[in-house]
């Protein structure tokens, strides 16, 4: 297997078992991003103490891509401090991702990226 064919696998595997998937009771930063074009949707939550991102859940719907991406981010995002995040740019995470996508996908693996870190400017 090539590095591609392994990147190909974690993702359908994050996929079918998602990591952080559900509801986090003590939230103190959240936001719902939603992908007009192919429906798909993510909604990040994190609990932020002292500038760290002490855990970090989502739910949504979508396609692998957008749900493997979002399973991948929260968790990277554990405790890292939150300008970990903020500094993050969409070319570094894509990546993490390990995996090559079109222009058509590019929002899919985006948006759980963009959704952290709508929620974190939020975030009071």
């Amino acid at each position: 297997m090539n590095d591609e064919e392994i990147s190909v696998e974690a993702i359908l595997d994050h996929y079918r078992n998602p990591h952080n998937y559900g509801k986090l009771e003590s939230s103190n930063a959240s936001f719902t991003e939603f992908n007009p074009i192919c429906g798909d949707t993510v909604h990040i939550q994190l609990s932020i103490a002292d500038g760290t991102i002490q855990d970090a859940r989502f739910v949504g719907r979508g396609c692998s891509v957008s749900q493997a991406s979002a399973s991948m981010l929260t968790d990277l995002l554990k405790g890292k401090k939150v300008e970990f995040l903020e500094s993050m740019t969409e070319p570094e995470f894509l990546g993490i991702l390990g995996i090559k996508v079109g222009p058509a996908r590019e929002k899919c693996a985006l948006l759980s990226l963009t959704a952290a870190k709508k929620a974190v400017k939020g975030a009071t």
